[in-house]
């Protein structure tokens, strides 16, 4: 049996606990700019983005959680958090090292783990599917 697999509800309750720390951004969006990117954004339309932002993560962490309670939900919920978190990496990553050297980096390593870790779920899960099948 595929350890991912066995694990995986304390592998989106850890992840979910994770992603769910960017509700920090909904709440103070100029320190949390600040300390994962090291620069700020100013006026009221940043502010609402960017807390509308942290709202979305925290949502995706919610989904995690959610989905290490209730196995029915588990695929959509790892591949949404999945391509969200590869969307972050993609982005952050395309402007080189420049945010690595803030929280951004520590998201984009913790992410890269995550995403690693759903996909070895989702993959592992299939097979074990078929096997029984």
């Amino acid at each position: 049996m595929n350890v991912i697999v066995t694990n995986i509800k304390w592998i989106m309750l850890v992840g979910g606990a994770l992603t769910c720390t960017m509700l920090y951004a909904a709440i103070a969006p100029r320190a949390a700019l600040h300390s994962t990117f090291g620069e700020a954004l100013e006026g009221p339309l940043a502010e609402i983005i960017v807390r509308s932002w942290g709202a979305l993560i925290a949502l995706v962490g919610a989904m995690l959680i959610y989905g290490a309670f209730h196995p029915p939900v588990r695929r959509m919920a790892l591949t949404v958090a999945g391509l969200s978190k590869a969307t972050f990496i993609g982005l952050v990553l395309s402007h080189g090292t420049q945010y690595l050297g803030y929280q951004a980096g520590f998201a984009v390593s913790a992410d890269i783990i995550m995403v690693g870790l759903f996909i070895g779920y989702l993959v592992g899960e299939r097979s074990e599917r078929s096997t029984v099948n």
